[in-house]
């Protein structure tokens, strides 16, 4: 039997789940290094003798996965594997998936790879999707096909505002381009046209890292174009792969950003932020446009991700911390995240209305803001229609 199974009846429910910051999952067989290689945001192999399920993340795939494939918890990673592949990719994404307890997926399609559209993600779950628009990924794309400044100028503010019309929102990963540390300001028409003339001039001489966008003028010429648009701005904060510095990747840096971009109306996002989660946090508590969220933290740290979410909720108003999972490529990443974000949560409201803290209602309303209601009101998502039962 299942651990939600076994799950004290009066402890606060929680509700099916928007995950607002996800990704698509991969649409081919993996090989066991290729699997293991989603289990790490290391680009090296694991150490000599072991593998990347020896972590945190990789015990708590064996605690909640295998029993979705009719095998028992914790069991050995070849056994795993090997069922994995004797149900095909098609039969394992479905199960796993429709088991998350995920209703509404808003996917980040920034990232490379053959993976599944949003729309793929919610038929396979079951639920529904939308789109949240990566600008380094959109302003690259434009610069593919653009030949002068101008040209590339006019592109993005027509990507821009084209994409504001469906997306549910944008996202930026400037924390890895660059760092948080940018100036604050908006950049003036003159800069970014000479820092948009020597990029493309950098494109042009070939190479990965001179595709990339990395100019500290550039993004912010894209941060600021996506805030006068409205919509939420998703920004990556905190730990990733080796491709960041996370010493800059502190969301502290990006206070007077914050008090800059107030006036435009933009709703701001840190994702992830560990392990600078209660700088987040503050920054949630006295900003009002700014909310948070602890994402693949809580996958990575697995059996302590209880600790990681109670230091969150330390001083992040409850309405303006939100539920993701941060799943990239195999879908044991949405039903770890929404495991453990459910599993932490309740034994953090448990814990606390059996102390007297809070009462049993405030615990039932305030799971219901983190995992899907605030999400909700800062996406405009609308309220789902009522579930029988």
């Amino acid at each position: 039997m299942e651990a939600a199974e076994q799950t004290d009846p009066t402890e606060p429910p929680l509700p099916p789940l928007v995950d607002h910051h996800c990704h698509g999952v991969v649409r081919s067989e993996l090989s066991s290094a290729a699997f293991e290689a989603f289990l790490t945001e290391s680009d090296a192999p694991a150490a000599l003798g072991t593998t990347f399920f020896d972590s945190q993340l990789g015990f708590a795939v064996r605690r909640w996965c295998p029993p979705l494939l009719g095998l028992e918890p914790h069991c050995p990673p070849a056994h795993y594997l090997a069922r994995r592949r004797e149900l095909g990719l098609r039969e394992v994404t479905r199960r796993l998936l429709s088991a998350a307890g995920i209703c509404e997926f808003l996917v980040d399609t920034g990232l490379p790879g053959n993976l599944t559209t949003p729309q793929e993600l919610a038929l396979a779950a079951g639920g529904t999707a939308h789109e949240i628009v990566r600008l380094e990924q959109l302003a690259e794309r434009i610069a593919d096909t653009s030949l002068t400044a101008d040209d590339f100028l006019a592109g993005v503010a027509d990507g821009i505002r084209e994409a504001a019309r469906t997306a549910t929102g944008f996202k930026s990963v400037a924390a890895y381009r660059y760092g948080l540390d940018f100036e604050p300001d908006p950049p003036g028409p003159g800069a970014v046209h000479t820092a948009a003339g020597h990029w493309l001039a950098r494109r042009g001489q070939g190479g990965t890292a001179a595709a990339r966008i990395t100019d500290p003028v550039l993004l912010r010429h894209l941060l600021w174009s996506a805030a006068y648009t409205g919509l939420p701005l998703q920004l990556h904060t905190g730990f990733g792969d080796p491709d960041l510095r996370l010493d800059r990747c502190d969301p502290l840096a990006l206070t007077d950003f914050i008090r800059a971009v107030r006036p435009t109306g933009c709703t701001l996002i840190l994702l992830h932020g560990y392990p600078y989660h209660r700088g987040a946090a503050y920054l949630a508590a006295v900003f009002p446009h700014v909310y948070a969220d602890v994402g693949l933290a809580l996958s990575h740290t697995g059996a302590r991700a209880g600790a990681v979410l109670a230091e969150m909720l330390e001083l992040a108003p409850f309405g303006k911390v939100l539920f993701s999972t941060d799943a990239y490529g195999l879908p044991e990443l949405y039903v770890v995240g929404a495991r453990l974000f459910r599993e932490a949560l309740t034994g953090l409201l448990t814990h606390w209305v059996a102390d007297g803290a809070w009462s049993r209602r405030d615990a039932r309303r305030v799971a219901a803001l983190l995992g899907a209601d605030n999400a909700r009101r800062v996406y405009g998502l609308g309220t789902p229609a009522p579930r029988e039962g």
